[in-house]
C-alpha cells in the first residue's frame, strides 16, 4: 500500500480508501466487517462513510453503514489503526436529494452539525471523527452530474464562516479532528480556505469529488486549487459506478449489479459513457489489463488525488480494486487515454 499526507493535518492515509454505501443496501453487517478485515490486512487505513449511507439514500435505512462499522469496531477494538471519515448530509434543494435525514434540519448551522456529528458518534461507536466532511454545498451549486451553474440570488443560505465558526467548536470540543468539503466547485473550496487563512478557523483538509476516466472536470479548475493549497480530492465513483469495469457494456445488465437494480443511478448510462467506455476497455484489454484495475490505476496515478475510495458488493472485486496500487500503467496506455479523452471529453461531467 502507498500512503499520502492528508493536507495539512499530519496524518497519512492510504491511497486506496475503503468506501461503504452499499453497506445495508447491497451488503449485509457480515460483509461489512469481512471487507473491513480484507482491506485492513492489505494495508488500508482510511474508511469513508456518512450519516445518509446507504445509497439509495431511504428513510428506513438511514445511519445502517455507520452502524455496521461501529460494531466492527466495538468488535475489534481497532479504532486506531483507522482514518474514519464521515459526512453531513447537506440542505435538499434539488429532485433526488434527501430531505428525511434529521428530519430535515440539513442547512451547515451550529445546532444541526452538531446534532449530526452527535448522532454519526453515536452510531460508529467512538468518541471521534477523523475527518468531517460537508457532503455537499449549503447553496445551490452544480452537483451529481449538473454541467453548469444556476445562480439563486434570494436563496436563503449559511454563511461559510458560520459553519467554519460551528466546525471549530466541534474541534475543539474534540468530536472532529478536522473536516473537509465534498461535491464543492472551485468558488466554494477557494472561499472556504481564505477565511480560515484570514479567520484563524478550520482549513480543509481535502475535497471529495466524483473523478474517473469519464468524468475528469475536476481537472479543469479544482486541482490547480488542490496542489497549491494542499487540500487533495478523495475521488469517489473512480469506476463510475462499475461501468468503466466493461460490464454493461453491449447493453448487459449483471444480476446484483447497482446499474441493474437502481433506476436512479442514470447519470452513467448516456452514449457518450457507452462509447468512451467501450473505447478504454478495448485499450485496456489491448495492454492485457483489467479493465477496472487499469481505470483505478490512473486515478491512483494523478499528483493531486490525496485517495481514491473504491467499493465493492463482492470480496472479489475488493481485492482487485485495492491491488490497482500495484499497477502502473505505460506510457503508451496513458497516450492511449489521452487519445480517448479528447474524442469523447468527461461525458460524464
Amino acid at each position: 500500500m502507498q500512503y499520502r499526507p492528508l493536507g495539512r493535518t499530519g496524518l497519512q492515509v492510504s491511497v486506496i480508501a475503503l468506501g461503504t454505501m452499499t453497506w445495508g443496501e447491497q451488503n449485509t453487517e457480515a460483509d461489512a466487517h469481512a471487507q473491513l478485515d480484507a482491506a485492513l490486512d492489505a494495508g488500508v487505513n482510511f474508511i469513508d462513510t456518512a450519516e445518509m449511507y446507504p445509497v439509495p439514500p431511504r428513510a428506513e435505512t438511514q445511519g445502517r453503514t455507520e452502524q455496521y462499522i461501529g460494531t466492527w469496531l466495538k468488535k475489534t477494538g481497532r479504532r486506531e489503526d483507522i482514518v474514519l471519515a464521515t459526512k453531513a448530509t447537506g440542505p435538499s434543494r434539488q429532485p433526488g436529494r434527501p430531505s428525511h435525514v434529521r428530519g430535515g434540519r440539513l442547512n451547515f448551522t451550529r445546532a444541526n452539525l452538531e446534532e449530526a456529528v452527535n448522532a454519526s458518534l453515536q452510531r460508529l461507536q467512538t468518541d471521534h471523527i477523523d475527518l468531517y466532511q460537508l457532503h455537499w454545498p449549503d447553496r445551490t451549486a452544480p452537483i451529481f452530474g449538473q454541467r453548469s451553474y444556476v445562480h439563486a440570488p434570494d436563496e436563503d443560505t449559511v454563511p461559510i464562516e458560520e459553519t467554519l465558526d460551528a466546525l471549530q467548536g466541534l474541534v475543539q470540543a474534540g468530536k472532529i479532528r478536522h473536516f473537509g468539503v465534498s461535491n464543492e466547485a472551485p468558488w466554494g473550496l477557494s472561499r472556504f480556505l481564505t477565511l480560515a487563512d484570514y479567520k484563524g478557523l478550520p482549513r480543509a483538509a481535502s475535497i471529495q469529488n466524483a473523478y474517473s476516466l469519464v468524468n475528469r472536470h475536476f481537472e479543469l479548475g479544482l486541482s490547480e486549487i488542490a496542489l497549491r493549497e494542499q487540500c487533495g480530492l478523495l475521488a469517489y465513483s473512480p469506476l463510475a459506478f462499475g461501468v468503466l469495469s466493461g460490464k454493461y457494456l453491449n447493453g448487459a445488465r449483471p444480476e446484483g449489479a447497482r446499474l441493474t437494480l437502481f433506476e436512479r443511478f442514470s447519470r452513467y448510462n448516456e452514449p457518450g459513457i457507452t462509447a468512451a467506455t467501450a473505447a478504454y476497455v478495448a485499450l485496456f484489454r489491448e495492454h492485457g489489463l483489467d479493465p477496472a484495475q487499469a481505470a483505478l490505476a490512473f486515478v491512483n496515478s494523478r499528483a493531486f488525488v490525496t485517495a481514491n475510495i473504491i467499493g465493492a458488493t463482492t470480496m472479489a472485486q475488493l481485492q482487485t480494486n485495492i491491488a490497482s496500487i500495484d499497477l502502473v500503467l505505460s506510457p503508451e496506455v496513458l497516450a492511449g487515454i489521452e487519445q480517448i479523452q479528447a474524442q469523447w471529453p468527461n461525458p460524464a461531467c
